[in-house]
């Protein structure tokens, strides 16, 4: 339950529409503009220092577990998005700057930012470690297509 402060010090009244509540049945809820508005309502859990989320029914996510390292393919694609908001940002102006920088080869630092181009679905594979075993970095890092159907294409042969 959200609380909201009231003028008097140490006195909080409940607000009446708190943010988080019990899980739920999910409420739709049409707006005057044609558009839907949609309530999934969750609980949030507390398991030591990680939150867990509990969806309607009882039904929540497997946590990955912390004490796990990140797979190769993660590290490239966290580096990636790294190195390509270090470009759009203007901290660095080119690849070979940042390749400079880096102390790593342009056509590394290129390849890894090629990585931000993946469709959503693969990203997804790539960090819940679903992507087949034989889908290696070059795979995704070197001619991949830019159409996300073309990337699937090439990942499903």
């Amino acid at each position: 339950m959200r609380a909201v402060r009231d003028a008097a010090p140490a006195r909080l009244q409940p607000s009446p529409q708190p943010r988080i509540g019990r899980a739920g049945e999910p409420q739709v809820a049409p707006g005057s503009d044609g558009s839907l508005t949609v309530t999934v309502p969750i609980r949030i859990k507390r398991r030591g220092s990680r939150k867990t989320l509990t969806l309607p029914g009882g039904a929540g996510g497997a946590a990955r577990p912390w004490d796990r390292r990140p797979t190769p393919l993660q590290l490239a694609l966290a580096r990636g998005h790294r190195w390509l908001a270090m470009l759009e940002s203007g901290e660095v102006r080119s690849l070979r700057a940042l390749a400079a920088r880096e102390g790593v080869d342009s056509s590394y630092v290129s390849r890894m930012v090629n990585l931000t181009t993946l469709a959503p679905d693969i990203i997804a594979a790539i960090l819940d470690e679903t992507l087949r075993p034989e889908v290696t970095l070059f795979d995704l890092a070197s001619g991949t297509p830019l159409l996300w159907e073309e990337q699937r294409a090439v990942l499903d042969r």
